[in-house]
């Protein structure tokens, strides 16, 4: 069986949280696109981990892998491993495999990031990572990968080949060249790609095998689906494509072997960065969720903007990734408002709308249209059973479900396993 899990809004679902729950029922975790710029809090126990690369079902018997599809900060994915570690959990071979392919993303992509947003006028709010311009070697054929790093002569004679090109453009942007050769930062690449060397598999050839021989593989996706590089609010979008069929592409899975795509929706909506958020709330609502939230970025810690939830943005990614169910996330949250809002539609140059407009500068221009539902006063995060869900709470979830028009198999009101039930 091979399922796909993305999320449905601007990344921040409680994607990482969801993975961890249902890893418990597949042989293999997949990570399919994206890079340390997206993260994924899982929390067990009194634990709490804070995941960049390596895929939520870590925590679990599931085997994890690292598709060919990211692009791969080594020093970051060492870091968790030795985090991971630490904490008993030891990330040997046999337990996470990384493509061969996997574009490396290289201290010249983390400088020329931070240059080129530094000179943009309008800001995109990248997390200056370096994720882009690794991407953008990576459709240029002018990539470093996973293969390359593990062999100190190949990586050489690749740096050497590329180095021109990348001095030439980070001394135009400001920056200082050396940094593309500098002995210590090679020396260090070198390094990691030895430890990281006995990862090496064919992710492709793994999953295949697995799903042909009755294994179940969940695929799991970063950011959100509008957020996807193709369909996303651009530019204000990641440097990747975040939808369910993505994971096909970048797995190198086909679409027939699909039998089940998830979307993490929030029950009500985030953005970090630059970008248009038609029902963002600047009042007491929109502070009340932030704090009670927590809405703060796993990789950055910048403050999450708040919205009431958005149907017509979560309509489009139902038809952008094909979702079969749906897990709502953070219900919880929304305690202690009265009353709780539902964007149905958008008034645009006087027309209402159910459906967002496809240039993001209209978006921008959209002003929501309110569905108004009474709130709840009760603390959820001690219930295990949506029967035992407060009227209200229940009639805001089953609203949601008629609405958006595909199941809602599972509800969370937290952020521990015990929190999640389904529906």
């Amino acid at each position: 069986m091979f399922t796909i899990l993305t999320g449905s809004q601007f990344g921040d679902e409680g994607k990482g949280k969801i993975v961890d729950l249902m890893a418990k029922d597949f042989d293999f975790v997949v990570r399919f696109q994206g890079g340390d710029n997206a993260g994924h809090t899982v929390v067990v126990g009194d634990n709490i981990y804070k995941l960049h690369l390596i895929p939520s079902g870590v925590l679990l018997d599931a085997r994890v892998l690292i598709g060919p599809g990211t692009v791969l900060n080594p020093e970051v994915l060492v870091g968790e491993i030795d985090m991971l570690e630490k904490s008993g959990t030891v990330i040997s071979p046999q337990k996470m495999g990384i493509d061969a392919k996997t574009t490396i993303i290289m201290p010249y992509h983390m400088e020329l990031d931070v240059l080129r947003e530094s000179a943009r006028t309008e800001k995109i709010g990248t997390t200056k990572r370096g994720i882009g311009f690794a991407y953008i070697d990576k459709v240029a054929r002018d990539e470093v990968t996973m293969a390359d790093i593990v062999n100190r002569d190949r990586l050489l004679n690749r740096l050497l080949e590329l180095a021109p090109q990348k001095e030439n453009t980070i001394k135009e942007l400001g920056g200082d060249p050396s940094i593309v050769m500098d002995r210590e930062l090679v020396e260090k690449y070198i390094k990691l790609g030895q430890r990281l060397a006995p990862y090496i598999t064919d992710v492709s050839y793994e999953i295949n095998k697995a799903i042909e021989n009755g294994k179940n593989v969940l695929a799991e996706g970063a950011q959100g689906a509008h957020l996807d590089v193709i369909h996303g609010t651009q530019k204000f979008v990641t440097s990747s494509s975040t939808i369910a069929g993505s994971a096909c592409a970048n797995l190198g899975v086909g679409p027939t072997k699909v039998d089940e795509v998830i979307g993490i929706v929030k029950a009500y909506i985030t953005r970090v960065g630059e970008g248009p958020l038609p029902t963002e709330l600047d009042d007491d609502a929109g502070r009340h969720i932030q704090e009670t939230g927590k809405e703060f970025g796993t990789t950055t810690g910048r403050a999450r903007r708040c919205g009431w939830f958005d149907l017509p943005l979560v309509k489009k990614s139902v038809y952008l990734n094909g979702y079969t169910n749906i897990a709502l996330t953070k219900l919880d949250v929304l305690s202690n408002l009265d009353p709780i809002r539902i964007c149905t539609g958008y008034e645009i140059n006087g027309i209402v709308v159910d459906y967002p407009p496809e240039m993001t500068s209209d978006l921008a221009q959209c002003t929501p249209v309110y569905e108004d539902m009474p709130g709840w006063d009760d603390d959820l995060t001690g219930i295990n059973k949506f029967d035992d869900l407060p009227s209200a709470a229940q009639s805001y979830v089953n609203r949601l479900e008629k609405m958006i028009g595909v199941p809602i198999g599972y509800v969370s009101v937290g952020p521990g396993r015990a929190q999640t039930f389904r529906n």
